[in-house]
């Protein structure tokens, strides 16, 4: 009586329900890794700075046109440059969820 709390057939449903669940987190952990590993570009000032990222939101790359490098306006770089690494970061957190979601069918669990 005690593996099915005292209700009969409690047990099987209860082990299916567990190996759901570790079915799942194993579909979690797979998810993670691969949007991890994949490369995100996020561009701003018309292209004129344009960043990549690992999903896992490591700064691959900076590619900054030459043509907006003005020394007498060097705030104007900078600000794409937090434009297009913020912009990146974002579009890994987008990208996540979105993954997350189709694996957990809208649950909302915490990674």
């Amino acid at each position: 009586m005690a593996k099915g709390f005292g209700m009969p057939g409690m047990g099987g449903n209860m082990q299916q329900m567990m190996l759901k669940a570790q079915r799942m987190q194993q579909e979690i952990q797979r998810v993670q890794e691969e949007v991890g590993n994949s490369e995100l570009e996020y561009s701003a000032g018309g292209g004129a700075v344009k960043v990549t990222i690992y999903g896992r939101k490591e700064l691959k790359a900076i590619e900054i046109q030459p043509d907006c490098v003005d020394p007498d306006d060097v705030e104007m770089l900078q600000d794409l440059i937090i434009a297009a690494v913020n912009g990146a970061i974002a579009l890994a957190d987008e990208t996540m969820e979105k993954e997350m979601h189709k694996v957990t069918g809208g649950m909302n669990l915490p990674f």
